[in-house]
């Protein structure tokens, strides 16, 4: 018995008189479509996308759950390379990127600070963890003699000022001049001053509303209020003006809703808002009464006595300002150009970015680097301590403080759920669906609460004041590695190691050495063979945190193994090291996380042969999981008295061993240095400065024009500098190391561009630049980019057959008026017939439904209300390609079916030029 299946005008009908309910026709009408590549033999992976036409495409990536806004940068990989920096839909779920380039999007994937986005399930659970009982605390330290953290004998006074806004380069809307001032009451004469700069957080919510009404704008919209991000310190602020302190913390949200369109995500806007708020206090402290009412204490700010916090990206911009008040900005770039009136004695940078990976040398700092760190994961502002070796003097310490269980977020309380104004979260994100991580799920043994996170960051904020500011030395074993702690920090459990200061003759695995025993590894390398962390690690190390680059020159370390104890590892380098003067040898050396008791002994030799053992350290790892950067190096010290028993000449120390007395175990050595106690004068040195621009050109119709990536050298002296030519193809890099000085071109990078008048994709170069010793990096990253000038060519739609039986193939031809140097998609949307039976989704193959709609729609339904919205593409060179429907042979006794289609823009509205398109399928006779 034959079945009668008819859907088409009658189901359309039903659907339109339903319609007629506001309620119901909101329930009934389909979500916008989503387009889709048709290239079958390739397919993306679920959530990706390609959209636009021509030199207007762009790689969509949809994230199922919303993307907080956060201080890492998301980025686009493919096949292991960075495709770009993709920018955010208001959404919070889209980013989109624009594809300048031909390139294969094969092994596609979203990251943020190293962690993947767009496979959640890696790294929230699904695959098995360290168990609970190996995340226990370290031990807890011996107390030192002066605990920063205690308030000090001032009361406090707190007021604001809101002065007119400003423009900086790069920035469409004015930036807000706004900031909470907490000063000591009562305090005589000028003060020091601390400011502090809070990082890239969402600046528009809605009262009342919910996390779905936090936005990223600038201004903020009618009806939404600006998220007080800057009120997130008070109690630091508090703590340091109670000691004498004039505490200042700007407002940086016109920053933040701008900083995706510029090259280095605001760095140097940043800068000049911090030095903007300086010179501001300059005057102020200049001209006393000048400053307004509400700020208390204005005049009594002693500007040669600033420190600089800053919290994320807001830390990366306090860096940057330091640079610029020492080495200043090509002033094309900068948004203050006035006088430095300051001086900046030190900087605070709370689990920071640093995208540029350019340190400031001769400025002491201490990073802070939260354990449980959900956002800036990957704790690249490691790379504020490790990337100081060997750039300048070296007499500014560098310190590096892991706070065990602090996640990014709460040391600000605007960021902390039960003391923020507006939606906040833990961003340390535990997937509900899986087994609570060990060392950073709420509650687990090793994570600390909001308050008591808070108060240790404002401790080890109060013991930086009081190193770098106020020049108390009693405070600097909190800092260098020493190994004690401030009670008012407890219960959290801080670790510190440093560089700098008065360590001499380091061992370095980044210079020229020799190894055996062990290996010399690779910080950023995808090859397994040399890497220094094996790419199926569970976690990773804050050390090796990447760069803009898949493989990195220059960054290494020495990787050890062992099966049995006893087998040495020597690390020779090209000249010996010179240890006079020295108390001690201090290593930093780190082990697999949760591992406990790998001991180590420690032995030098001199040019004339004469060895001394000094010692053996044990070193344990720390709290981890796979999704922590937990491979973070403990600084241990053996002192040299041995050595100097043995009349060992310290002057010339040719090799240091290191032999493994546990059974079994894996260990890596960052470095070792001569150390004694003290914190030296730091004397900033005159040093170059290089800034990367980028110049933008249109390719023309015709000849070849050759341009040349502008680079500015400034300052003062000559120093090194390694440029990395990125190769627009495939990502990798070609290093030079380059001696650079002021007016000089230090790197020639032509790019030859040839005109033509076929459309094709921008062609782009881009160069970057890390300082490697006696030089600055301001401006990482630029090149030139050589703009498509010449339009698409035209399309049209002719019909290869449009009328079959069903099990046919409906078929019509896409043609270019002429060949274009890129892929050219056209997109075709299936709409409702106008008249008759409509082909539905149980009519076409369902493979093809699956590949252009990603589902084959239960229950049956026209095939116009299967969201089909299909990107055909005609390849680079060629003029044609066909769009196909194929239909399946049923059972069914059916009317004579048609589906419908129109070519539209991409923004799926029909094209006004292009008729629409009609296929017609009879049923089997």
């Amino acid at each position: 018995m034959n079945h009668t299946r008819r859907i088409g005008v009658t189901a359309v009908a039903v659907l339109a008189a339903l319609a007629g309910s506001p309620g119901l026709a909101q329930a009934q009408q389909p979500p916008q479509p989503a387009p889709l590549t048709v290239n079958a033999d390739n397919p993306l992976p679920p959530g990706w996308r390609v959209t636009g036409t021509a030199t207007a495409r762009e790689l969509v990536w949809r994230s199922d759950r919303r993307v907080p806004v956060g201080d890492a940068r998301v980025e686009f990989h493919a096949d292991g390379r960075l495709l770009g920096v993709p920018k955010a839909g208001d959404d919070g779920h889209t980013f989109r990127l624009a594809l300048g380039t031909a390139t294969p999007l094969k092994g596609l994937q979203v990251l943020a600070a190293g962690v993947r986005l767009d496979a959640p399930a890696d790294n929230a659970g699904t695959q098995p963890r360290n168990s609970a009982a190996a995340a226990r605390p370290p031990a807890r330290l011996p107390a030192n003699s002066v605990d920063p953290g205690r308030p000090g004998t001032y009361g406090t006074a707190t007021g604001e000022y809101d002065l007119d806004p400003v423009k900086l380069p790069g920035f469409a809307q004015p930036v807000e001049m706004r900031a909470v001032v907490v000063a000591p009451r009562g305090a005589t004469g000028k003060r020091p001053v601390a400011l502090f700069l809070h990082g890239r957080h969402a600046t528009c919510f809605k009262p009342g509303g919910t996390e779905d009404d936090v936005t990223i704008d600038w201004p903020c919209s009618p009806g939404t209020q600006p998220i007080p991000s800057y009120k997130g310190y008070l109690r630091d602020q508090k703590l340091l003006a109670s000691q004498g302190y004039v505490t200042v913390s700007i407002s940086a949200n016109g920053v933040n809703g701008q900083d995706g369109d510029v090259e280095d995500a605001g760095a140097q806007a940043r800068s000049s808002l911090v030095r903007r708020h300086l010179a501001t206090w300059a005057g102020w402290a200049a001209h006393p009464g000048t400053a307004p009412a509400a700020v208390p204490d204005a005049a009594a700010a002693d500007l040669s006595r600033v420190l600089l916090v800053g919290h994320s990206r807001g830390g990366e911009g306090v860096n940057r300002a330091a640079m610029d008040s020492l080495y200043p900005p090509p002033a094309a770039q900068d948004g203050y150009r006035g006088p430095v009136r300051w001086k900046i004695r030190g900087t605070v940078l709370i689990g920071p970015t640093i995208f540029g990976q350019n340190p400031v040398a001769d400025v002491p700092s201490t990073t802070i680097l939260p354990g449980c760190d959900g956002d800036v994961s990957d704790l690249q502002g490691e790379v504020y301590t490790d990337g100081t070796r060997g750039v300048s003097r070296g007499t500014a310490l560098h310190s590096s403080v892991y706070v065990v269980g602090a996640n990014h977020n709460f040391f600000n309380t605007e960021w902390t759920p039960g003391t923020s104004q507006a939606p906040s979260f833990d961003d340390f994100y535990d997937d509900p669906d899986s087994p609570p991580d060990p060392v950073c799920a709420p509650g687990a043994r090793t994570r600390l609460t909001p308050g008591q996170q808070h108060r240790a960051g404002a401790t080890y904020i109060a013991a930086a004041a009081r190193l770098f500011v106020a020049g108390d030395d009693r405070v600097r074993p909190l800092l260098d590695g020493t190994g004690r702690r401030a009670p008012s920090a407890d219960p959290a459990r801080v670790l510190t190691h440093a560089v700098g200061a008065r360590r001499t003759g380091g061992f370095l695995p980044d210079t020229p050495v020799k190894v055996t025993g062990g290996r010399l590894c690779s910080a950023v390398d995808p090859d397994p063979a040399v890497a220094c962390l094996a790419p199926d690690t569970k976690g990773s190390s804050p050390h090796f945190a990447s760069w803009q680059t898949e493989k990195e020159t220059g960054r290494r370390a020495v990787a050890m193994k062992w099966s049995a104890p006893g087998t040495a590892t020597t690390v020779r380098p090209a000249a010996p090291r010179s240890l006079s003067g020295a108390a001690s040898l201090a290593l930093r050396v780190f082990v697999p996380p949760n591992t406990t008791g790998t001991k180590l002994d420690v032995a030098v030799t001199d040019s004339a042969g004469r060895r001394a053992k000094l010692g053996r350290v044990r070193v344990d790892g720390l709290p981890g999981s796979e999704r922590t950067a937990s491979y973070w190096a403990r600084e241990l010290r053996v002192p040299l008295t041995a050595a100097t028993r043995a009349g060992l000449d310290l002057k010339h120390v040719k090799s240091l061993e290191l032999t493994p007395r546990s059974r079994s175990g894996k260990a890596w050595l960052m470095d070792a240095w001569g150390w004694a106690p003290g914190t030296p004068a730091v004397r900033p040195t005159a040093l170059p400065r290089v800034d990367i621009g980028r110049l933008t050109v249109e390719e023309g119709d015709s000849g070849t024009r050759t341009y040349r990536v502008p680079v500015q050298v400034s300052g003062h002296g000559s120093g090194k500098v390694r440029f990395s030519v990125l190769d627009p193809e495939t990502g990798r890099a070609k290093d030079k190391l380059v001696t650079v000085r002021p007016g000089s071109t230090p790197i020639d990078v032509p790019v030859v561009v040839k005109g033509d008048t076929r459309i094709g994709y921008d062609k782009q170069q881009d160069l970057v630049a890390k300082a490697v010793r006696g030089a600055v990096v301001g401006s990482y990253l630029g090149g030139v980019t050589a703009l498509n000038d010449d339009p698409a060519p035209e399309i049209t739609v002719t019909p290869v057959t449009d009328r079959v039986t069903e099990g046919g193939t409906l078929t019509w031809r896409l043609t270019l008026s002429e060949p274009a140097d890129l892929e050219i998609s056209q997109p075709i949307q299936v709409v409702a017939v106008i008249e008759g039976a409509e082909l539905s989704t149980k009519d076409v193959d369902p493979q093809w439904l699956m590949d252009y709609s990603g589902d084959v729609p239960d229950p049956e339904r026209p095939l116009s209300r299967a969201h089909l919205w299909v990107w055909t593409g005609i390849p680079a060179g060629a003029t044609t390609a066909d769009f196909t429907v194929p239909t399946v042979k049923d059972r069914l006794a059916e009317p004579t079916e048609s589906i419908r289609l129109v070519l539209t823009d991409d923004n799926a509205h029909p094209l006004p030029d292009h008729p629409a398109l009609t296929g017609t399928v009879e049923d089997t006779p």
